[in-house]
């Protein structure tokens, strides 16, 4: 027979497949940190998303363009929950329309669930404790450590 009509041998499909093992192998880790990076992008982005509709809800109280009940005494111009930004609020001047700051609330991308931590205006910046009256901030209530260190409920 002649050389090049005479199949491969084991010793190289041996070969070729600890090649593609030793690769696989290389891989597998950068996925796992791709996808770990994927979700604290998500997280970042979902808690921007958040932050931003309690701001433009506090700039509404501030232009006078919420108020009446919707805003409560000792609120600091906050909303008094999550939901208010989803449910929305009577803007001053229009009566039966709604301004709304968020269509629902995100869900955590750590804990997969919409629940979030929360603190007033008038808690320490470092609380875990919610006083009830008002969403100051949030913060993820996920207990894991980000690719960076830190603790993810830092954010």
């Amino acid at each position: 027979m002649r050389r090049a009509e005479r199949g491969t041998s084991f010793v190289e499909v041996l070969a070729v497949a600890a090649i593609v093992a030793i690769l696989a192998s290389a891989i597998l880790p950068l996925s796992r940190i791709t996808r770990e990076r994927q979700r604290e992008l998500e997280l970042r982005r979902t808690l921007r998303e958040i932050r931003t509709a309690i701001d433009r809800f506090k700039d509404g109280v501030d232009r006078g363009q919420i108020g009446g009940t919707d805003v409560k005494l000792g609120s600091e111009g906050y909303p008094e929950s999550l939901d208010t930004l989803v449910d929305g609020v009577n803007q001053v001047g229009r009566p039966g329309f709604k301004l709304k700051f968020m269509r629902r609330i995100p869900v955590d991308p750590f804990s997969g669930k919409p629940e979030w931590g929360m603190r007033c205006y008038q808690d320490d910046k470092d609380s875990s404790s919610w006083c009830g009256d008002n969403v100051y901030d949030v913060y993820s209530l996920a207990e894991g450590t980000a690719l960076d260190g830190t603790k993810l409920k830092d954010w």
